[in-house]
């Protein structure tokens, strides 16, 4: 069974349903959610999330230290971590409690994860923001390379990656 599955794609491409179907085989699953609800149409999206997921799971909302909350829920089984591109804005543009962090070190913070995954089953669901175009400002481009080398490090650690396009999901590795 693979320890690290990346899931990759775009925003509404399946990536999440492929990442709860593959978590489904292996119970008990904890859902880590890092999304904040800081907007209505946020909160109807993390609402939509918890109604699709197994009432079995765990859920588990952290939105910075993701690191420390899959180290004590990965030995207990599989951990879905969704999602990568949130909690890498999160890092980057910091929260209330939280100053945000140099790419330098959220780049260690996805190598102090991918450094856990030997305890259990890891599925990370990501966006692809490399397809379009080069974005127009600073921290948009910033926020791109970022989730790009986040992605590529996981892709090479993980036994599995999957993109999802239009629903339909496509073994990478």
């Amino acid at each position: 069974m693979a320890r690290l599955t990346l899931i990759v794609g775009g925003v509404r491409s399946g990536k999440s349903r492929l990442a709860e179907e593959l978590a489904a085989a292996c119970p008990p699953v904890t859902y880590l959610a890092t999304a904040l609800a800081g907007d209505a149409e946020m909160a109807d999206r993390i609402a939509r999330h918890r109604q699709r997921r197994s009432p079995h799971w765990r859920t588990v909302e952290e939105p910075w230290d993701v690191v420390a909350a899959v180290g004590q829920h990965l030995s207990r089984g599989c951990v879905v971590l969704e999602c990568l591109t949130l909690w890498v804005t999160n890092l980057m543009l910091g929260l209330p409690q939280h100053p945000a962090l140099l790419d330098a070190d959220i780049l260690s913070e996805i190598d102090a994860l991918i450094a856990q995954t030997d305890a259990g089953r890891l599925i990370v669901v990501s966006n692809e923001v490399g397809c379009g175009i080069m974005p127009a400002n600073e921290l948009s481009r910033r926020f791109a390379d970022v989730l790009g080398d986040a992605n590529q490090r996981l892709a090479s650690a993980a036994d599995e990656v999957f993109a999802c396009w239009a629903g339909i999901a496509h073994k990478l590795k």
